[in-house]
């Protein structure tokens, strides 16, 4: 799932206050310039390689792959042509299980090609309209990869179960936040959640510590 457009970072990406900081093995380029996922992305990785910003005159990739690896691999896979660098790509997609597993690879573009967040959780909340708690169970769902300019990767996915909140609830965290609640915390959307909280159970999280390891395993 891609973001909406934001302004690409302009200085290196930085772990989160309190992340693991050993010494950088590998640089990778961020293939987003979204803030909001760079600085997710960077909490789990930045101990493990030096996270390098996506420089601002690679232009969009088209995200059109039809699956969430397919388009992680071609945000990664462009990065890392522009660069010469190994790049790290995620895509995330939310599956809402009476939609029939929508919006899925559409989930940023939910309520059309230039929707903001706001659009796209008005209009899950609309067509959930009406519907019993207990059949508004969804998931979270990323893939994460990291690909050589030579065509080698790592990947990983990480998966979330939850459900749909009725409205929106708290201020933090982005795209559909304020209404995902997860399992097995303790009834919060990931917007009432500080950035840790959230990050120990949420997908990326999940997907970004698997890439992590695996990566780590490389030595």
């Amino acid at each position: 799932m891609s973001e909406p457009t934001a302004a690409a970072p302009t200085e290196p990406v930085e772990p989160a206050e309190g992340s693991e900081r050993s010494a950088p093995r590998l640089r990778v380029v961020c293939a987003s310039a979204n803030p909001d996922k760079a600085r997710e992305i960077a909490a789990v990785l930045g101990g493990v390689v030096e996270l390098l910003p996506r420089p601002a005159d690679v232009p969009d990739v088209a995200e059109d792959a039809g699956t969430l690896e397919g388009n992680a691999r071609l945000k990664a896979a462009a990065l890392a042509a522009a660069t010469g660098l190994p790049a790290v790509a995620d895509d995330t997609g939310l599956e809402v299980d009476v939609l029939g597993g929508r919006p899925g690879v559409y989930s940023a573009r939910f309520a059309g090609e230039h929707a903001t967040y706001a659009d796209n959780v008005a209009k899950l909340l609309a067509e959930l309209h009406g519907v019993a708690p207990e059949r508004r169970t969804a998931r979270f769902r990323t893939v994460a990869l990291v690909r050589w300019p030579d065509g080698r990767e790592v990947m990983a996915e990480g998966i979330v179960a939850g459900h749909i909140a009725d409205a929106r609830r708290g201020d933090r965290g982005f795209g559909y936040d304020p209404v995902f609640v997860p399992d097995g915390g303790d009834g919060r959307t990931f917007a009432e959640m500080a950035d840790a909280d959230k990050h120990a159970i949420s997908h990326r999280g999940r997907a970004f510590r698997a890439l992590s390891a695996r990566l780590s395993a490389m030595g």
